[in-house]
């Protein structure tokens, strides 16, 4: 496989993750001779400051370790007001490095796994607002301990994953101790029931945004409660009681906008809310099957002042209805909205809302990947995505980027995206934007504009636009990151644009190349993601002879021999195969193949591959060898290094393998076969018996590599001997005759000569084998396949008259132009030239075309 694509964002714990614990020295002020004769420590502190703020927090922290001066002003508070924790390792011991700066924290992104304890230790008693997500491990205890330490928080937002561990007790918890609380979201909290909502609903008294969404039980009497809530979403919730539920929430006084997109609601309910909410404005039913299914179509965006928001409507029409007539000819409403310089406060909160539910919506239906929404997609899904890419709320956009990185894909495993799909969002401008987000200085927008880059460069027409915008630049920059996620999306991205031949130059010339192998020695122990991204960019780009002597420059082959020896991860170890393989290709046009086999433990650890569990990588590994064995040292120290005994075992497991793996299996053994020793020890290892096999196969690369690593191993005695004795004269003379492939043909009837040359006793055979008739047989059928490419008489006329003109002539009429590549040995050359001395005519007549095959000058010697 040569590209990949991320649907879902998956995370390790622990040693993949960058550690942001940042110590600064005692140590004074920098040297202005140390910065270029630029004494930094000079500026006015104000514009120190402001430079400071265009920094990554990370980077905030690293500059301010490099001096008292700059460290004090590091830690200004309005530098540290928002941090984003979610790419590196937040344990106990970061949270105590960076509570010292953390004291006026006001906003927290985090990965809920393995942070929750470390949040405490941060020391933020100013926290407003936390964000956590990878939810899963959160407890009831860490939430609640986070809820009494910050008891000011204003915006708790746990989700998109399933808060599995959190029961009412956290939410009791929550509501006791942050009575501040205006903003609650949770997702997947299986039970929730009334005493938690009652416990809200008196304690938090500016409780205005509840979103309790994919729970399997609420109280939905309870909600009925919540007086202050103006914004209420339980999408994707179960058994909700419909009846009753619009009874009951209808009477809430400060409702206005609900969310029951994902749910069982029908049309009686929603017709409910419509005529008997007094406050609400905006329904939203967005992928509601049962009511669908009970409604023809919505004509009516505006109900008696009430929107309702569908997927059988035009959504954008729907939001259109908040404003005034003259907004019903915009095509964009999101946009108008932004662009607006008098607005009202009290739309501005809807339209803020309406962006977050379509964000959501729109990616849970991207991720469950359902071909009926194709229409959907094309005729507005994309548009709204388009539109919610360029909201002014960070996490929107973020949502709506991994929406389209997501609703392109329609088979992760074959990196296949939908054309129509990703074309859509080629026209509608999305790659300048998503370019635009890319560039932003904050990461979260990065890695998920990055990875949307990615999956829609599988689409030639989008890879092209990408490479044309400078997105290839852009990528090779994002590359370099030191934020983990980033670079692994970026690197996604430069694995996809190089397939093919366009875009390689392009990304050698943006020092993607680079970038790439110092993604390896970076992090040599990340996550499979990364690491496979990178591989197998360079694996592309080793396809290329430029490009492969760059990888060799920037230390490529190094890398990827370090990962062949030491990493564990099968996609990892199949990608980096095929890089070497790549990088061994080109022959003699760089001395990448012979730099290999000097890599220390090189040789061993592809040989070692050839006995992973997984498909993929044996079928590299094996593909590597076959084209390290062009070279001679290799060849033998890959036999020395077990590569026969490897291989062989290959070939005899290969019987049901796909058909990359079965020719790559006999390639490598055509290779090792070409020195006498190691076709002996072919033979010896029972090697003969699969090729045989492979032969029988009706796929023509398979064929055609059997016959000839058969063709190397027949030119000795005791092969030619095992030939026969296993069966394979029948499968070779079937090859001679029938074979689509020329070359298969040619190397088929070399193989038969070299079996009936004489050098076999009938007396040796198998007892049931006829070996002279069964001998004449097969050089009729040789004979047959040299007489269908040319016509001896005329051959051996133009042979004799030694005239330069017609010899050529005749000698580029008969070449197989694919045997360009094949040479033979001295020894073989001199077996055939004893041929044309041997009373047989089929022995000379093959014998002649074979040294034709080798060059003009070969004619001269059959004369």
């Amino acid at each position: 496989m040569n590209r990949r694509v991320r649907q879902k964002r998956e995370y390790c714990r622990g040693k993949d993750q960058t550690n942001i614990s940042s110590k600064t020295p005692k140590c004074g002020c920098l040297s202005s001779a140390t910065i270029s004769g630029v004494d930094w420590t000079t500026l006015p502190d104000d514009t120190v400051i402001q430079l400071f703020s265009y920094l990554h927090y990370r980077d905030r922290a690293s500059l301010a370790s490099t001096c008292q001066t700059f460290r004090l002003l590091g830690s200004s508070p309005c530098l540290w007001g928002s941090l984003d924790l979610r790419s590196h390792k937040f344990d106990t011991a970061a949270a105590v490095s960076l509570s010292p700066r953390c004291k006026n924290l006001q906003r927290l992104k985090f990965h809920a796994a393995g942070s929750t304890d470390a949040i405490v230790s941060l020391q933020a008693r100013k926290l407003r607002e936390i964000s956590g997500d990878l939810c899963r491990d959160i407890t009831d205890a860490a939430l609640s301990v986070i809820a009494a330490r910050h008891e000011m928080l204003e915006s708790v937002h746990l989700g998109p994953d399933a808060c599995e561990r959190i029961s009412c007790d956290a939410i009791k918890a929550l509501a006791y101790c942050c009575p501040r609380l205006q903003r609650l979201w949770m997702s997947g909290v299986k039970d929730i029931n009334g005493d938690a909502i009652n416990a809200l609903a008196k304690h938090c008294r500016q409780l205005k945004d509840v979103g309790f969404v994919e729970s399997d039980n609420i109280d939905e009497v309870a909600l009925g409660n919540l007086n202050s809530v103006k914004f209420l979403s339980v999408a994707g919730t179960r058994n909700l009681k419909w009846g009753s539920v619009a009874h009951v929430w209808s009477r809430l006084p400060s409702l206005i906008c609900l969310d029951v997109s994902r749910t069982d609601i029908n049309l009686s309910a929603v017709t409910g809310f419509l005529s008997s909410s007094q406050n609400l404005k905006v329904l939203s039913a967005l992928n509601c099957p049962v009511f669908e299914g009970e409604v023809d179509s919505i004509s009516m965006y505006n109900h008696k002042g009430k929107i309702l928001l569908t997927f059988l409507s035009d959504m954008f029409k729907g939001v259109t209805s908040l404003f005034a007539d003259s907004s019903k000819n915009v095509t964009d409403v999101f946009q108008y909205w932004r662009r607006l310089v008098n607005r009202d406060k009290n739309v501005d909160e809807i339209v803020v809302w309406i962006e977050c539910v379509f964000s959501q919506s729109l990616l849970r239906i991207a991720e469950n990947n359902l071909k009926e929404f194709d229409d959907f997609w094309l005729s507005q899904g994309a548009a709204v995505l388009l539109s919610l890419l360029q909201s002014s709320q960070e996490e929107v956009q973020e949502r709506a980027a991994t929406a389209v990185a997501t609703f392109v894909v329609i088979d992760d495993e074959n990196a296949t995206v939908d054309c129509k799909r990703a074309e859509a969002i080629l026209r509608g401008d999305g790659i300048r934007v998503l370019l635009n987000l890319a560039r932003s200085c904050q990461e979260g927008l990065q890695s998920e504009a990055a990875k949307a880059i990615a999956n829609l460069s599988i689409d030639s027409k989008v890879a092209k636009a990408v490479a044309g915008s400078g997105g290839i630049n852009i990528l090779a920059n994002l590359a370099k990151s030191m934020n983990r996620l980033v670079a692994e999306e970026a690197a996604g991205g430069l694995w996809n644009l190089s397939v093919g031949d366009d875009h390689k130059g392009a990304i050698a010339k943006a020092g993607g190349i680079k970038a790439l192998v110092d993604l390896i020695f970076k992090w040599p122990s990340s996550s499979e993601g990364l690491l496979e991204r990178a591989t197998g960019a360079l694996a592309n780009l080793g396809a290329d002879e430029k490009c492969s002597l760059e990888v060799a420059v920037a230390g490529g082959i190094h890398a990827l021999v370090m990962l062949a020896r030491n990493c564990k991860f099968d996609g990892v170890q199949e990608q980096a195969a095929r890089a070497l393989a790549n990088l061994a290709a080109h022959g003699d046009s760089n001395s990448n193949n012979a730099a290999i086999g000097q890599e220390e433990g090189a040789l061993e650890a592809l040989v070692q591959l050839t006995f992973s569990q997984n498909e993929g990588v044996r079928q590299e590994a094996a593909g590597a060898l076959w084209n390290l064995s062009f070279d001679d040292k290799n060849r033998e120290a890959i036999a020395a290094a077990g590569g026969v005994e490897a291989l062989v075992a290959l070939a005899q497991s290969s019987s049901s393998a796909s058909r990359s793996l079965q020719e790559r299996a006999a390639g490598a053994i055509w290779g090792l076969s070409v020195s006498e020793s190691n076709s002996i020890a072919i033979g010896r290892q029972g090697g003969i018996a699969p090729l045989i096999v492979l032969a029988r196969s009706d796929i023509e690369d398979v064929h055609e590599t059997a016959a000839g690593a058969l063709w190397n191993l027949a030119f000795y005695r005791e092969n030619a001997l095992h030939i026969v004795q296993d069966g394979g004269v029948k499968p070779l003379i079937h090859l001679c005759s029938s074979s689509i492939s020329k070359m298969a043909r040619f190397m088929a009837a070399l193989a038969l000569v070299y079996i009936f040359d004489g050098r076999i006793d009938a007396s040796e055979s198998s007892k049931t084998l006829n070996m002279d008739g069964v001998g004449r047989i097969a050089l009729k059928h040789v004979e047959g396949f040299v007489n269908s490419l040319y016509d001896p008489q005329s051959f051996h006329t133009a042979a004799s008259s030694l005239v330069p003109t017609p010899l050529a002539q005749i000698a580029e009429a008969i070449r197989i132009q694919e045997a360009g590549h094949l040479r033979c040995s001295g020894a073989e050359i001199d077996r055939f030239l004893r041929m044309l001395r041997d009373p047989s005519s089929m022995l000379k007549s093959c014998s002649a075309f074979a040294l034709s095959q080798e060059s003009t000058y070969s004619l001269y010697l059959i004369n």
